[in-house]
């Protein structure tokens, strides 16, 4: 995952996710986790996607320079 925070921020909210599920499963645990990886997956796998969008933007692409300096300087949009 590229450096942009967005491994921290999963990790709190899966953490806050998998509260959730227990509580919403207090005598089942393995329907709560179920339940959570779902979720768990989903957000994971979105989040790999934009990473490797912004590492093809950053290093990865022919014209990466370009497409980095566009990005920041908003001509991408």
């Amino acid at each position: 995952m590229v450096p942009s925070g967005d491994g921290a921020n999963l990790a709190m909210l899966d953490g806050a996710e998998l509260g959730r599920a227990l509580a919403a499963h207090p005598d089942d645990v393995e329907a709560a986790l179920a339940a959570h990886e779902r979720d768990l997956f989903a957000h994971g796998a979105e989040a790999a996607a934009e990473g490797a969008d912004v590492f093809r933007l950053v290093a990865r692409d022919d014209d990466a320079p370009a497409g980095l300096l566009a990005m920041f300087t908003g001509a991408a949009a």
